[in-house]
């Protein structure tokens, strides 16, 4: 046996992920993959906008509208009788095109609520980092997966 000291689960994740440590202790992680949706992608976007830069991986990242799709109807961008829901959900379709994320549309049988996307479609792996600006993120976590959910600000960094 080594003599290092016992590391845990979680201490084991988050050092593979460390990209870099900063002097006060802050470290940088390395994310595996990124979740959006309609309500809190459009302020990383436009963050992404104003800097002038281009999404990093967009092949690690992933886009499904949730909170505003009606449960009756032909639950299509028109059919959201609520104008800022309507406006969220269309925003997000034009941010994706931009960004080149891959979406899951609206009539998609995969479609569904983005904290619970992931794990059914396989997205959400053993010791992965994840993120999304979803409060249920924490929901994918077991022992072998860390998460987190980030302020809309920081899913944008």
């Amino acid at each position: 046996m080594s003599g290092s000291a016992p590391r845990t689960l979680f201490d084991k994740i988050w050092d593979s992920h460390v990209v870099e440590r900063l002097p006060d202790g802050t470290c940088i992680l390395y994310i595996d993959r990124h979740l959006l949706h309609e309500v809190t992608s459009p302020q990383a976007f436009e963050g992404l906008r104003l800097a002038g830069r281009k999404l990093r991986r967009p092949d690690l990242t992933i886009a499904v509208a949730d909170h505003n799709i009606p449960t009756v109807g032909l639950r299509t961008p028109p059919d959201i009788k609520e104008e800022d829901s309507r406006i969220q959900v269309q925003t997000l379709e034009m941010n994706v095109k931009a960004f080149g994320v891959p979406y899951i549309p609206i009539m998609d049988v995969r479609q569904g609520i983005v904290h619970i996307i992931g794990p059914e479609l396989g997205l959400s792996l053993p010791g992965s980092t994840i993120v999304c600006g979803d409060s249920h993120t924490s929901t994918h976590g077991a022992l072998s997966r860390w998460r987190s959910a980030l302020a809309r600000r920081k899913s944008s960094m």
